[in-house]
């Protein structure tokens, strides 16, 4: 786990791992070739594919690796709604990853196989002792309705993924205080993805530092990051909210120095 986290025990992950769930990947490769300044800025770890594993063995050495073992059933459908196993715990350690991660969706018509997918790679990764990231949401990889978007319904499903053998809970708060419960709920380290839809940078630095004030220990993000004008700057802003406690308007404010600063060398 100390691969992963921080001795501070919270965590940055970058997501790249898009390739195995959508055509949309604008943004990886790029942000891969700037992945020192990421480091430097404050990123622990990467959630990767084999294949980007493989290509990019000298960029992600000073990372943790979280090899994905799951992927899309339909690359085409963007809300995921079915996944298949990929691959193993052993594979992963073979290729020198530091953790596995794959999605589970309570309440979905693939419950029982994300389910039974997620558990042989829990059950393999305390044989390998590797550490197993569940991805936990209900009905879907989207808020497809109100319901999967609930505290109480994130909050089950949250414990799901711990009883089925998790070590790392990732999954999507409501930007709520009773996301309390979720965190609570899952027992285990929660790493939240993603965040609400929004163009205002300091609307996701707000929402981050909610996560982190009701127990989240950090983000596990892809696009947030990717597609932003200024990786290094979200990584920095990231960094001022998680490791050093700091507020949204400080981030936002490390963010825009970051921006300018690139802005100005033409980076």
């Amino acid at each position: 786990m100390s691969k992963l986290f921080s001795s501070d025990g919270k965590s940055i992950i970058l997501a790249l791992d898009a390739y195995y769930f959508s055509t949309k990947t604008s943004g990886i490769e790029k942000t891969i070739q700037i992945l020192p300044r990421l480091v430097e800025n404050g990123l622990n770890a990467v959630i990767t594919t084999y294949g980007l594993t493989k290509m990019y063995e000298s960029e992600f050495s000073d990372l943790g690796v979280v090899l994905r073992a799951d992927l899309s059933t339909n690359i085409f459908k963007e809300s995921v709604p079915y996944t298949t196993e990929l691959h193993s715990v052993e594979d992963a350690v073979r290729l020198g990853a530091d953790g596995v991660v794959s999605m589970t969706f309570p309440g979905s018509e693939n419950e029982a196989n994300s389910h039974k997918i997620a558990w042989e790679l829990a059950k393999d990764a305390d044989y390998w002792s590797v550490p197993f990231m569940c991805e936990t949401l209900p009905y879907s990889y989207h808020i497809t309705t109100t319901e999967s978007n609930r505290v109480k319904k994130l909050a089950d499903a949250a414990r799901i993924g711990t009883e089925l053998g998790a070590d790392i809970i990732k999954t999507r708060l409501t930007g709520q205080s009773q996301d309390i419960e979720i965190i609570e709920a899952a027992k285990k380290p929660v790493l939240v993805l993603g965040g609400p839809e929004t163009n205002d940078i300091y609307g996701y630095f707000n929402y981050v530092k909610h996560c982190m004030d009701v127990g989240a220990k950090g983000v596990a993000v892809g696009r947030k990051i990717t597609l932003n004008q200024s990786p290094v700057g979200v990584v920095a802003a990231l960094n001022t909210i998680i490791h050093k406690n700091g507020t949204a308007e400080e981030a936002a404010e490390v963010y825009k120095m970051e921006l300018e600063r690139e802005r100005a060398l033409k980076i």
